[in-house]
Formats: C-alpha cells, structure tokens, sequence
C-alpha cells in the first residue's frame, strides 16, 4: 500500500504517506463548491508533474556533475469546462546564473520531458514546460 485516505467533512481529505506517516490535506478548490485552504486533487497532479521533473533533473545533475541547487518552478494548472478537468499544465524552471553548455542543458531538459508523472498523464493534457536559464 501507498497511501491511505480519510474524509474529514467540509469537502477536505487527509492523506497519509504509509511508509513515512507523512500527513497532506487537501480541499474541493473554490470553484468547485470548496474552501480552497489546501491543494485540491487537480493541483496536486499540477505540482507532482512539477516536482517529478525537477527529481529526474536532480538525478541527471547528480549522474553528471551538473550544478542545479536553487532551481525554481512556477506552476499553472487550466482547467477545461466541459467536461470539468485538467487542460493544460505550465510549468517554468528558473535554474540559477551558471554558465551551462548546451550538452547539460539537453541533459536536463530530456530528464525534466520523460519523467514517469509525464509519461503517465494523457495525451490530450497539454504539457508547456519551459527553461529559463
């Protein structure tokens, strides 16, 4: 088992991580009949498309001797209408001022667009990821 899930009311989950105990909450965002005080399910799949990335660029940068600590994302998930779900995900990486050549940065950049999170959403979800360096 993953996870384990409990229903606290008001439209707010718990989510416990069950090899570290680790606690996350989440809520119905705001315009989705929610109180929007935590990450709704939608955000998190935003932030963990994020987050995958930045981990397989971490290890590439490990793997390659390539410096990459204070790395930044800025994330925007775009809901779609009808029917209600996720359409789009931006997702803008600041690396910090380092002179990278272009053979770490297509090392990086090819970590980031083939993570698992990446390869496992569907394909009509479109990903705008970018690189500033």
């Amino acid at each position: 088992m993953t996870s384990a899930l409990v229903y606290l009311g008001d439209l707010r989950t718990e989510a416990t991580h069950l090899a570290s105990g680790t606690k996350v909450q989440f809520d119905a965002p705001i315009d989705n009949h929610g109180k929007g005080e935590a990450f709704s399910p939608t955000d998190m799949v935003a932030t963990s498309l994020g987050t995958c990335m930045m981990t397989l660029m971490g290890i590439a940068a490990n793997a390659h001797g390539i410096k990459m600590e204070g790395t930044k994302a800025n994330i925007l998930k775009v809901m779609g209408a009808a029917p209600r779900k996720i359409a789009e995900i931006r997702i803008a990486f600041e690396f910090p001022v380092n002179e990278y050549s272009s053979k770490e940065k297509k090392i990086l950049q090819n970590a980031a667009l083939t993570c698992p999170v990446a390869l496992s959403l569907h394909p009509g979800l479109l990903q705008n990821i970018t690189f500033q360096w």
